[in-house]
């Protein structure tokens, strides 16, 4: 057994590979002198989350704005079937990353998800760069989300952004700063109320296309007819401006799909996280997909892709949903108020979702001693708000939005966080599959782990390749000719060096090696979720048993 010793406040152990050269890994299990016990970190976070806020956390990340309203660029850039073909590839291509980082988080459930990963089965410098990585990420999607919902008040009340800015940015630290389980509960009453809301807007859409709409009229697939299943994009005639629409509505559903890999982030904090978080992983999937899927399918039918409405300038607010356009048409006049109710939400549950990930990926870097010790710190409510109250900080640029042209600054905030997805993608994606033959290379069969994805590596390689080719065509537009533009190749590109930078710099300062397949740890932590198990999950009773949402 591996010799375990103390370090500053944790305990650490060191296991020697097959060169005899020492791995440390910190903070992560207390042994006794049976073995290996537990987790350290878990003593520290209090378990708040169930079975049911994990999977419907997962559905609030990813049902929000790139629904109700991103949905409506993606039609009037690839047209219906465009748009619909642009968000299935994508769903079924996530399948990669989520299947991924649920098998590993089910062995080493640990806060910060694939930021911790990287550190035991890749290199402890990729652990650092993607870690700052999706940092950042947060860093300008709370205040983006902050700014949303403030403007998005102003359908009802004339009160200045900057008062609803500050409450907003309150309720989120009030929300992430005391017992978790706050959180859970929140975020588990918004996800149900969108998905409640979805669900109804789709048999409003159903019975408006069949002619259930005050005005009688039968829709049916008119609109794919005339303007047409797809559009010219940029004006570029025949297959190749079809294709090229297809094309650009991926950047739209990669946003939309943003953070469904967010079951990991909060492991630590989740009860039974070897049995809740793959079933979250096999579940969430197909729901999201038939919720986005069916969404833009019927939406495509309602909405032509040359609606005036539609080719607006962007804003936030609900007069450019296009479900909103395809009610206002339809001549139903309650749903604009229902639209904006439900983005307000959502752009809210999205910044509380964001603090709370992002705070535990602070948390899981300086665990790892790639952030200052100071975020280190937890609340006796098992709380590490020091993190959170960092993050929190980064609202205060929301108030950006007070000035003329913030609009177009937020809409570059958006477009840097879908880059940062594709970005976390990859890497989890490259995680796993070290993972993966580091297991083959040992000879551990994967009947040992708590969970084996199916489908894998297929999938993972498939994820790989398709996100590194999507984030690479990511900018496409800026080299045709005349459609040069500053921001779109800022915002597409700079992760990419940034990326690079944040690894080979922190390789090159701390001299990091990656972690061979021969050394990697993967036994040592079979061995503490063995002797570890969780309780048997509770019998299902009564109306428990028809309850296919969470259950």
């Amino acid at each position: 057994m591996a010799e375990p010793y103390y370090g500053d406040d944790v305990k650490v152990v060191k296991h020697a590979d097959l060169k005899g050269e020492d791995i440390d890994i910190e903070a992560v299990p207390i042994y006794d002198e049976a073995g290996p016990v537990e987790f350290d970190e878990k003593k520290e976070l209090r378990r708040g989350l169930e079975q049911r806020h994990i999977q419907m956390i997962a559905l609030a990340g990813t049902i929000g704005t790139g629904l109700f309203l991103g949905s409506g660029r993606a039609i009037v850039n690839g047209g219906p079937l465009g748009a619909f073909l642009g968000y299935l590839f994508v769903g079924i291509l996530v399948t990669g990353p989520v299947l991924s980082i649920a098998e590993m988080s089910a062995l080493v459930p640990l806060s910060g998800g694939i930021v911790r990963h990287c550190e035991y089965f890749f290199d402890p410098a990729l652990s650092f760069a993607n870690g700052w990585n999706q940092v950042y990420n947060f860093m300008v999607s709370l205040p983006a989300e902050i700014t949303a919902a403030a403007v998005i008040v102003n359908f009802w009340s004339t009160i200045n952004n900057a008062v609803w800015i500050t409450v907003f940015g309150l309720l989120l630290v009030a929300a992430n700063i005391f017992l978790v389980r706050i959180y859970g509960e929140l975020e588990f009453a918004f996800a149900t109320l969108k998905i409640l809301l979805i669900v109804g807007l789709n048999l409003m859409a159903l019975v408006l296309v069949c002619g259930g709409g005050p005005d009688g009229e039968v829709i049916g697939g008119r609109y794919w007819h005339n303007p047409g299943p797809f559009v010219h994009y940029l004006g570029i005639s025949g297959s190749l401006g079809h294709f090229l629409g297809f094309w650009t509505t991926f950047s739209n559903a990669v946003y939309a799909y943003s953070s469904i890999e967010s079951i990991s982030y909060a492991a630590a904090e989740t009860k039974a996280p070897r049995r809740n978080i793959p079933i979250a992983a096999k579940r969430i999937f197909w729901r999201v997909l038939i919720f986005y899927v069916l969404s833009i399918f019927f939406v495509g039918l309602l909405v032509p892709s040359n609606d005036p409405d539609l080719l607006k300038p962007s804003g936030v607010g609900a007069a450019r949903s296009p479900f909103v356009i395809a009610a206002t048409r339809a001549g139903v006049k309650v749903v604009p108020s229902i639209i904006n109710a439900v983005v307000l939400t959502s752009a809210w549950s999205a910044g509380n979702s964001g603090l709370l990930n992002g705070s535990r990926i602070l948390y899981g870097l300086a665990l790892e001693g790639r952030a200052p010790k100071i975020l280190k710190r937890v609340s006796r409510f098992g709380i590490p708000y020091v993190a959170v109250l960092f993050l929190a900080s980064w609202i205060c640029l929301g108030y950006m939005s007070l000035s003329s042209g913030a609009s177009t600054v937020f809409t570059w905030l958006q477009d840097l966080v879908a880059v940062c997805t594709l970005v976390n993608w990859i890497v989890i994606c490259m995680v796993y599959l070290r993972f993966f033959y580091a297991m083959k290379k040992q000879g551990i069969p994967r009947s040992r782990l708590p969970w084996a994805a199916p489908l894998q590596p297929y999938v993972a390689w498939m994820g790989l390749v398709a996100f590194i080719i999507l984030i690479l065509t990511g900018g496409y537009t800026t080299f045709i000719h005349r459609h040069w533009s500053t921001e779109t190749f800022v915002s597409s590109y700079i992760n990419i060096p940034m990326i690079f930078i944040l690894y080979f710099g922190y390789k090159w300062i701390k001299k990091t090696k990656m972690v061979t397949l021969d050394a990697m740890p993967i036994m040592h932590f079979i061995e503490i979720a063995e002797q570890n198990p969780e309780p048997p999950a509770k019998p299902k009773v009564g109306w428990h048993r028809f309850n296919i949402l969470w259950e």
